[in-house]
């Protein structure tokens, strides 16, 4: 990792998680400050985005990744990520049974689905499970990995 990958990441702010620590993501959080606030692990943060570009960049059509967002704040990065590799965005609400039900008029088979947040984008999981899907999940210090 560079140093100016680190000078990225911590002018946008991604090394800062929340109040809240999930016990399942204590291994990916550095420490906590004195203002309750959890500091991420950026080693460990690179190591996972190169892994999530590996796993991007093995699908052979780019429009077979789906990136889905529901909430405000990842819509729009989600909206540029699409835009810039060609993939199919899902901004806003998640219809469920996009992914199994085959009658749906909405209904996709993507290869790999990106969520920007697993606590409020809960409904496209358990459906990329359902048809064996691997799933990339962008998470914060109080994200549920399960």
């Amino acid at each position: 990792m560079k140093e100016e990958d680190v000078l990225k990441f911590l002018a946008a702010g991604t090394h800062l998680g929340g109040t809240n620590l999930g016990f399942q993501v204590e291994q990916y959080t550095y420490k906590r400050k004195s203002d309750d606030i959890y500091i991420i692990n950026l080693r460990r943060t690179w190591e996972k985005l190169l892994l999530a570009a590996h796993a991007t960049v093995a699908v052979e059509n780019p429009a077979d990744v789906s990136v889905i967002s529901s909430r405000n704040t990842g819509q729009r990065a989600g909206l540029k990520f699409a835009a810039a590799t060609g993939a199919t965005p899902i901004a806003g609400r998640f219809t469920p049974g996009t992914f199994i039900n085959q009658i749906q008029a909405a209904f996709r088979e993507p290869r790999l689905p990106v969520v920007t947040d697993p606590r409020a984008d809960h409904l496209p999981l358990p459906e990329a499970s359902y048809v064996n899907l691997s799933t990339i999940a962008l998470c914060n210090a109080d994200s549920p990995l399960r």
